[in-house]
């Protein structure tokens, strides 16, 4: 398949009649899902009476090729979700919390405090990580979380910050996970885990297919890491050994060997942060540097205009001050007609509030 991929319809399915729904908070792909990728799912519905591989092994050896690593190197889980739970059980001293930052994705504080490790945040910068702070704080900790690109402000480590990070782990020996899930729409000068795997750092890469590949329903990621690592991560894995789906597999198998269409989904997305992170400036609405498929999107009374967003023009998107940035709605990269209709909703709000 080549050339741009064409935007899917947006909809909730969840909610009878909302098909007109503008689904612009969960970071959902509007170009669907590769071609190839779809045609893999839909073979495998012949075979749903029979239980799909459970050690992912095509899908294994698929993705050590695509990053150039051995087999050992990878292990496939239901989505980077049970991946971060995978790895609070896994890795590190159980009996030291784990370390986050405020202000970003509540997964790991949840996955953490649910199995009793517990964990402490440490503050950002402003709107940034202080990569120095969390550095200096991770060797009393048993593990690391840390979202790059970051969940909501959209923006990405800098080389000396990521070297420093992965430094500190290596020198303490507490094993840190990069939540890698929005890289895909990093542009090829953000640097990136996986250029920093080949030490003896315990240092763990998550992706998901969720967000670029467009297969969010169908809830498969994976983990890159030292051989070591990922074997005790299949192992814990394996206590729900069908938990990726026979679809799934298939799907991301196909979808990984589809470049234009993920080539596609890059340079469109690209293309439209451009365009909007402009008409944000035209518009003398402040905005997030972003290099992902969200902006987050200064607005006066975010938790209100999250609300009549939904209420009063059918337009969903997430108010960031929930996860710790006030002021900011974090809205995905939906449809030109999309962002247009959420922009003029949200100037309307706030000239009748």
């Amino acid at each position: 398949m080549t050339g741009s991929p064409a935007p899917a319809k947006s909809f909730n399915a969840s909610v009878p009649g909302a098909d007109d729904l503008v689904r612009l908070h969960l970071s959902e792909s509007p170009y669907g899902a590769s071609k190839a990728a779809l045609r893999a799912a839909e073979r495998e519905l012949g075979r749903v009476n029979v239980y799909p591989d459970p050690e992912r092994q095509e899908l294994i050896r698929a993705l050590a090729e695509h990053w150039d690593v051995s087999p050992d190197h990878i292990a496939v889980a239901n989505g980077s979700d049970e991946l971060v739970l995978a790895t609070a059980l896994t890795f590190g001293d159980r009996t030291r919390p784990g370390l986050v930052t405020d202000g970003t994705f509540p997964g790991y504080r949840t996955c953490l405090d649910l199995i009793g490790r517990g964990c402490t945040a440490v503050p950002l910068n402003g709107t940034a990580l202080d990569a120095d702070a969390f550095a200096a704080r991770l060797p009393e900790h048993g593990i690391g979380y840390l979202c790059n690109p970051h969940n909501p402000s959209g923006a990405a480590h800098t080389r000396a910050e990521l070297t420093a990070l992965v430094d500190a782990s290596g020198r303490s020996g507490v094993p840190l996970v990069f939540d890698e899930a929005y890289m895909e729409f990093a542009g090829p000068d953000v640097p990136q885990a996986r250029e920093l795997l080949d030490g003896d750092a315990p240092v763990v890469a998550l992706r998901t297919f969720s967000k670029a590949y467009g297969l969010a329903a169908l809830r498969i990621g994976y983990a890159v890491g030292r051989p070591a690592l990922i074997a005790a991560l299949r192992q814990t894995l394996r206590s729900l050994p069908f938990s990726v789906n026979r679809l799934a597999q298939a799907a991301a198998l196909s979808a990984l060997g589809d470049r234009d269409f993920l080539d596609g989904v890059r340079r469109t997305t690209a293309e439209r942060r451009g365009w909007f992170t402009a008409e944000l400036d035209r518009r003398g609405r402040a905005h997030l540097p972003s290099v992902t498929n969200f902006v987050a999107v200064a607005a006066r009374d975010a938790g209100l205009a999250q609300d009549r967003l939904a209420a009063d023009f059918g337009i969903l998107v997430r108010n960031a001050g929930l996860f710790g940035f006030p002021g900011y709605l974090r809205t995905s990269l939906g449809t030109q007609e999309e962002l247009v209709r959420f922009l003029d909703a949200l100037d309307e709000i706030e000239k009748n509030p």
